[in-house]
């Protein structure tokens, strides 16, 4: 699977990455309807560290269609409102 990491870079993530990070995805949905914006960046910080971790990045050359795209850590609880609505990035 290809992730990108918008402003970032582009990561090649196992599939068995996607049950984790669809937790989290879950949980960033939730916080938005809370408006709980600490702990919204803590969230999706730990989401884009995941996918750093455990991703190998992938040359900047190459072109390679993403499977899912990410925003980047320091996007606005107002701006995640509009991109992670209903079941997220990741449908359940």
């Amino acid at each position: 699977m290809i992730i990108r990491i918008m402003t970032e870079g582009q990561y090649r993530v196992s599939d068995d990455l996607l049950d984790e990070l669809n937790k989290l995805d879950n949980e960033i949905v939730r916080l938005i309807e809370s408006g709980d914006e600490t702990k919204f960046r803590d969230v999706l910080g730990a989401f884009t560290s995941k996918i750093r971790e455990n991703g190998a990045p992938l040359d900047p050359d190459v072109i390679v269609e993403s499977d899912l795209i990410v925003p980047p850590d320091d996007l606005t609880l107002s701006e995640a409102a509009r991109i992670f609505s209903g079941e997220g990035l990741i449908p359940d």
